[in-house]
């Protein structure tokens, strides 16, 4: 079954690991060490990592250790990108508007007043 690298981040378990993994590559009981679920689990989730490209197996020794290969991430960052833009473009249009409003001239109430001026009685 081929996997996506956003099946692989849906899950709080194996994000997690990536972040253990990210800045230095561990075993696999250096790994799981850092999680109250079995081993058996997180083999499973490192299986799930490496079937989406984030995560390489080295061997050294007798060990094998965890490698993570982040550029799969790219993929997210991309998808997310279109979305940051979309709502900083409604953020700058509010900026706008609320600007607009600021500077308006006050408008007059029916009793004749302006609402700034009524505001204050």
């Amino acid at each position: 079954m081929r996997r996506d690298v956003f099946q692989a981040i849906a899950d709080p378990t194996r994000r997690d690991i990536i972040n253990l993994i990210a800045y230095k590559p561990l075993n696999l009981n250096s790994i799981a060490d850092n999680f109250e679920v079995s081993r058996p689990a997180i083999s499973q989730h490192i299986k799930i990592l490496m079937e989406c490209g984030l995560i390489e197996m080295k061997k050294q020794g007798r060990e094998r250790y965890c490698e993570a290969k982040l550029e799969q991430l790219h993929e997210v960052s991309q998808w997310i990108e279109q979305y940051r833009k979309l709502w900083a473009d409604k953020f700058d249009r509010m900026d706008d508007i609320l600007e607009e409003l600021k500077n308006a001239p006050p408008k007059s109430s029916p009793e004749g007043r302006t609402q700034n001026n009524a505001n204050k009685a």
